[in-house]
């Protein structure tokens, strides 16, 4: 068990899923609370991502700033965890991020429990989340890629064209291959009935000139959730190149809000 909130070091170490090593880092607010808790933000990355990007780096700090402790995770395929990129899925991140849940919850400082993720990130945080909202507080869901299942239905994902119905058991994307049952497994599953499912608070933070996830995406997903906060950062991208200091304030002021609630 971890003890305090008070500690300024980042603890790198890997967690155990089915004997996939999880690659993790734990990083503390830069002030102690009085009672030795404080709350805690799972953030993950996105599809061909990993922990160490700027925009997690950025967001990781904002959520430092308001006195939170961040747990970054890479997923199966992806930096440093085990695990071939090819074969990872959508339900093979799912159940290891309700793993990475379990891991932050027998942390015995934290207090109260958030999650959130960027693009594919977001949507397996909001698939994750909606399974295991009774121990969190709130959903932060950062260009999340929500339309990926039904992309995957149409046969158009992620750049790539294929026939639905005999998917093949390859996919080339640029110079990284995709095992085709990633688009199998994105294929059955529903997101319309898990984001109305969920009935904590809710942070979307979408770009309007995100070419990758468009905003209408966000705007869908705004609609249908109970309790939702959207801020829409003008003229960003996908990973907020533009005015990622706009994106990050925006996690802080929400988590900040949510510390006071």
């Amino acid at each position: 068990m971890e003890n305090g909130c008070s500690r300024e070091e980042i603890r790198e170490f890997y967690i155990d899923h089915d004997k996939i090593p999880l690659h993790m880092k734990l990083s503390y607010p830069p002030s102690p609370l009085e009672n030795g808790k404080c709350p805690l933000l799972i953030l993950q990355h996105g599809f061909t991502g990993h922990m160490e990007e700027p925009h997690l780096l950025a967001f990781e700090e904002a959520a430092r700033r308001q006195g939170y402790a961040v747990l970054r995770s890479e997923l199966y395929g992806h930096g440093m965890s085990g695990g071939a990129f090819k074969d990872h899925t959508i339900l093979k991140w799912v159940s290891e991020m309700m793993t990475v849940i379990d891991y932050a919850r027998s942390l015995d400082f934290v207090s109260d429990l958030y999650l959130s993720g960027h693009s594919q990130g977001g949507l397996v945080a909001a698939l994750a989340g909606s399974m295991k909202q009774d121990v969190l507080k709130g959903l932060l869901l950062l260009s999340p890629a929500l339309m990926i299942p039904e992309d995957a239905r149409r046969g158009n994902l992620l750049g790539m064209t294929f026939d639905p119905e005999n998917i093949p058991d390859s996919l080339q994307m640029d110079d990284r291959v995709l095992g085709g049952n990633y688009v199998r497994a994105a294929q059955f599953v529903q997101v319309e009935p898990v984001i109305r499912r969920f009935r904590k608070k809710v942070l979307i933070v979408h770009g309007d000139a995100d070419e990758s996830v468009p905003i209408q995406v966000a705007l869908d997903a705004a609609d249908l959730y109970s309790d939702v906060e959207l801020e829409v950062i003008p003229g960003d991208t996908h990973c907020f190149d533009n005015h990622l200091d706009q994106a990050a304030d925006a996690v802080g002021r929400f988590l900040g809000r949510m510390k006071e609630a």
